[in-house]
């Protein structure tokens, strides 16, 4: 997608060229084998279709343009964005379209997300949010809207909605919302390439720096998340299994964007998660210094969901009770993890009728099965008790 829209200057037309390649190799791979180079092969198939359909329609004006573009590939212009994904992702991010619809049109056409599991991310159901993208595409064909690289003077005016477009790719590789896997770990892995890469064309930002050390924190726990293929919380993980080198490198991003002081959503989380790799064990976390990077980060981009994890601090500082009137107050009826925190605050205080059924309703909104797992095993053991 990301090659054949950079000779085509067109994402619809693109990705029609490609699910022509991937259908011609269905229908002759398994005769003639997979070729030495599968990707090379894709691409120049898509780009012949492309060029053959460009010919057949060249009496329009733009198609003329835009075979002569095609034709011409090997003098295309010189960019600041050098790698094809994090360019196409760039140029999708296109700033005639809502932020939220720059980010799940971008998540559908390149980061590899499905309906469903953009939906996820956003808290909608799929039918909404494949309305949104409708409405997306057609402002863009109705308005005819050109998608081309953005020039270096362009990039920060779409940078907030390429850094949401990482940041979501990496969250559902690391907590995938659906499937009999917790990990997809090609997922997590891009996402922290595509981080490198913008840390490398945008140092100056600091909000950059932030989402590269968060992921890096974060993906650090990878190894520690589950045992025996099931899910363990982050209370037990056992820290020796933690990646230092991620660690490492999370915490010097972290002191950078310290000596600048324009803190932003992504170094706040970072700065959590750094307070938790901080803890030699799970007892001996400064839940005071995260309750006040929570309390910063409401103040600066308030969701529901920070409110959430803000609300499992509050339960560790000023008590359970506390948190649970929190929880109680958040708006957030088919989240999962609003449910689940819920049990576990209710468990915790000894109503084990009203957990039971807070557990239940996590499982009725919960899609992963490790995840379901893990909330069938904690429900059954109240019964235990």
């Amino acid at each position: 997608m990301a090659v054949l829209t950079r000779f085509l200057g067109d994402i619809s037309s693109a990705e029609e060229a490609v699910q022509e390649a991937f259908a011609i190799a269905l229908a002759k791979w398994p005769e003639t084998g997979i070729p030495p180079s599968p990707v090379g092969w894709l691409i120049t198939t898509a780009r012949n279709k492309a060029l053959d359909r460009l010919r057949k329609e060249a009496t329009r004006s733009e198609r003329q343009h835009a075979a002569q573009l095609l034709n011409d590939v090997e003098q295309a212009e010189e960019h600041d964005v050098h790698d094809d994904h994090l360019r196409l992702i760039f140029t999708c991010c296109h700033p005639a379209l809502a932020p939220d619809a720059q980010v799940a049109l971008t998540l559908r056409l390149i980061g590899g997300l499905s309906t469903e599991e953009i939906a996820h991310a956003f808290l909608l159901q799929p039918t909404t949010l494949a309305q949104r993208l409708s409405r997306a595409k057609a402002k863009i064909r109705d308005a005819n809207i050109l998608y081309r690289v953005p020039d270096a003077a362009e990039l920060p005016a779409r940078l907030g909605a390429v850094l949401a477009v990482v940041y979501l790719i990496f969250n559902e590789g690391y907590s995938t919302s659906s499937g009999d896997e917790l990990l997809r770990t090609e997922l997590c892995d891009e996402a922290i390439r595509l981080g490198r890469l913008l840390v490398t064309l945008i140092p100056q930002e600091s909000e950059v720096l932030g989402l590269l050390a968060l992921m890096l924190l974060i993906d650090a726990r990878r190894d520690a998340r589950t045992v025996g293929g099931h899910l363990v919380l982050l209370s037990e993980q056992d820290r020796a299994l933690w990646d230092d080198s991620k660690i490492d490198e999370g915490r010097a991003l972290l002191r950078t964007c310290l000596t600048r002081n324009r803190p932003g959503p992504y170094q706040l989380q970072a700065a959590i998660n750094a307070v938790h790799t901080d803890a030699p064990s799970a007892t001996r976390t400064d839940w005071h210094q995260i309750l006040e990077l929570y309390d910063q980060l409401m103040a600066i981009a308030p969701s529901a969901v920070v409110a959430l994890n803000r609300a499992v601090v509050v339960a560790e500082v000023r008590g359970v009770e506390c948190a649970l009137q929190l929880v109680d107050a958040i708006d957030l009826p088919k989240y999962h993890l609003r449910h689940a925190v819920r049990a576990d605050l209710l468990r915790r205080i000894g109503r084990t009728a009203d957990a039971s059924a807070a557990y239940r309703a996590a499982l009725e909104y919960c899609e992963n099965g490790k995840e379901r797992e893990f909330l069938l095993r904690q429900c059954q053991s109240l019964t235990k008790h």
